[in-house]
């Protein structure tokens, strides 16, 4: 049969550069929808060549959104390079700082970039659904949306001197710079407004979750494997832990996976219509093995949050699912709100550490390792920096997969079914365009940090005619 094909380019309100593109069979029926990822950086090969010390100071500039992940998972991976282990003021001051991050970025995705689909309506004009609409319609969520995010950003500036890429502080071994009381209290200073935010919006995002009832079930709902970190007693963790990995059906199919032997239970596949990766759960392989990373993972893999606040709400947030399994993809929102609450609750808890205001921060040592994994949860998802060196620590190798990457599976999965819902006649309505972006939105990609891969479509020139015309085209 012949193959006819919808594009929706580009996708708009996300980080990075994406299309999609959307196949019908001869009939009209949608086959498959397909998420482009469309610009190529290759931090993987800049790696090679340089000092291991210098890694996270590189790689805290692959993303402007989530650099302390980056920074983290590298500094992490030379860690193990040195074979130390940093002090537990570091450790303390590094999870306050990735908090700061994960704070911040839930707050740009849930209130600048996701909230005009929800609250201004799906259906809208795009001229009216965007953050200017919403500043327009809801100014004090857009004022709350700055204002929590203000705070996640305050939370780095106050530890590592700057709000972005600052990547001088977390070092090999721990961090270069003690917290001090002052600014201790400048952070509590700010904690119980963030935490009425972060309660209020829960509260109004419940409400906008009851009028879309009806259409929540075509919205990314199908069953997928989930995977994240968890701590020894299986509750929440973004800094350190087990990788757990359970099913649709709540099941724990892997409880104990050491984060550094990644490689032996996932494995990376390409395709040649994208620049990002696709990684799979080796023992089910490629395609089958698809699973999910992020807040909903996470709040899906956990036994537990930890916290007072989180732990309530999560037993409100898995009676939306099955078997105590959400499975949603719009409902990344709601796991985000989870998160930040939680996060916000850990800020008191480690300010409330003694051995937070230690001036033992820092282990210093040379190169004992050829070898370093470095694992964290960003914002996204689980995050993974791998390299190797030579005896003097020079990288000859690095791996990254990027925790946008992995749900690269279950982007396609979704808009596929929202294509199969809502094409019809062989055309795209704006309600269609808006809910194919929204559903991307939810899983909030950062595409360009996770684009490495070298494929077929490593190279598209097109040469056009100052009317638009294609004068020439060169692909290698």
């Amino acid at each position: 049969m012949d193959e006819k094909t919808i594009e929706v380019n580009p996708i708009t309100r996300i980080e990075g550069h994406a299309r999609v593109t959307i196949h019908l069979s001869d009939d009209g029926a949608v086959k498959e929808a397909r998420f482009h990822v469309t610009d190529f950086r290759g931090f993987e090969k800049i790696c090679e060549g340089r000092p291991f010390y210098e890694m996270p100071g590189i790689m805290s500039r692959i993303c402007g959104i989530c650099p302390v992940s980056h920074l983290l998972a590298s500094a992490k991976a030379c860690d193990e390079i040195l074979a130390v282990n940093i002090p537990e003021a570091a450790v303390l001051l590094r999870r306050l700082m990735h908090i700061g991050q994960i704070i911040q970025s839930h707050a740009l995705s849930f209130f600048y970039l996701s909230a005009p689909d929800f609250l201004i309506c799906v259906d809208a004009d795009p001229s009216k659904r965007n953050i200017f609409g919403l500043i327009e319609k809801y100014p004090d969520v857009a004022k709350q949306g700055i204002k929590l995010r203000s705070f996640g950003q305050k939370i780095i500036e106050y530890l590592a001197g700057r709000r972005i890429h600052s990547s001088e502080w977390i070092v090999p071994g721990g961090v270069r710079t003690p917290l001090s009381k002052e600014k201790s209290d400048r952070i509590r200073s700010e904690y119980d407004s963030a935490m009425k935010i972060a309660s209020e919006n829960i509260l109004r995002f419940k409400d906008i979750l009851e009028k879309l009832s009806g259409e929540l079930e075509n919205l990314g709902d199908f069953p997928t494997y989930y995977m994240g970190l968890v701590t020894s007693k299986g509750d929440l963790e973004h800094y350190d832990g087990w990788i757990r990995i359970v099913d649709c059906n709540g099941q724990v199919i892997a409880g104990h996976l050491d984060p550094k032997k990644y490689y032996e239970y996932i494995g990376e596949s390409v395709e040649p219509w994208s620049y990002m990766k696709f990684p799979y759960y080796k023992p089910l392989g490629y395609p089958d093995g698809i699973y999910r990373v992020g807040p909903l993972a996470r709040l899906n893999v956990a036994s537990k949050c930890g916290t007072p606040l989180a732990d309530g709400e999560l037993k409100e947030f898995r009676k939306l699912g099955r078997n105590g399994v959400v499975q949603n993809t719009f409902l990344y929102h709601y796991a985000r709100l989870i998160e930040i609450l939680f996060c916000i609750e850990k800020v008191e808890e480690i300010l409330d550490n003694p051995e937070t205001y230690s001036e033992n921060i820092w282990a210093r040592a040379s190169v004992n390792r050829y070898e370093g994994v470095g694992v964290a949860e960003a914002p996204r998802g689980t995050l993974i920096h791998h390299y190797k060196t030579d005896k003097y620590g020079i990288v000859k190798r690095s791996n990254l997969i990027i925790a946008t990457e992995h749900n690269n599976l279950a982007y396609n999965m979704a808009i596929t079914q929202v294509a199969k819902k809502y094409i019809r006649d062989e055309t795209i309505n704006e309600g269609l365009l808006n809910r194919v972006e929204a559903i991307i939105r939810a899983l909030d990609p950062c595409l360009s940090c996770a684009t490495h891969t070298w494929n077929s479509i490593a190279l598209d020139v097109i040469l056009y005619d100052s009317k638009g015309k294609i004068l020439d085209r060169v692909t290698r």
